[in-house]
């Protein structure tokens, strides 16, 4: 049965919130936390895509209690480190027009949460695993 928009332009988020390589790492974990997202891409000048950060990634560069407390020693932890340390470098990625299909697949088969959008080599935007479950319910309310 064909659908229509089933294409990652249809359901991806336009211009996600980014930061640069040099952002500090504690910069981007607040940012996160404050826009309530677990992950970011991290471009260049330019917007070039070099990599892409998220919470645990942070989480796990130091050890700290999720708690406002256990946060203001998990700052002083990570006081100096920048994005490009611990951010994955040339991540997986997909088009605006992917089909939902394949990026669905890309997600399960990768076990990963969200896919920077890359068109002509810059990024235009981010699909995450909401951005299916929203098309999923879609599809079951037809």
């Amino acid at each position: 049965m064909a659908h229509t928009n089933t294409y990652v332009r249809d359901w991806m988020t336009q211009q996600p919130a980014t930061v640069h390589p040099e952002t500090s790492a504690v910069e981007a974990y607040e940012q996160m936390r404050d826009r309530n997202i677990h992950r970011m891409p991290v471009v260049d000048a330019a917007s070039h895509l070099v990599g892409i950060v998220t919470r645990s990634d942070i989480e796990g560069t130091v050890s700290f209690r999720h708690t406002e407390a256990g946060w203001h020693e998990g700052r002083f932890a990570l006081a100096g480190t920048t994005v490009t340390e611990i951010m994955t470098r040339d991540p997986l990625t997909v088009t605006p027009t992917t089909s939902m299909h394949e990026t669905a697949s890309l997600l399960l088969s990768n076990h990963l949460s969200g896919l920077p959008v890359v068109e002509d080599g810059k990024l235009v935007g981010i699909i995450t695993e909401t951005d299916v479950f929203r098309l999923v319910v879609k599809l079951c309310a037809a």
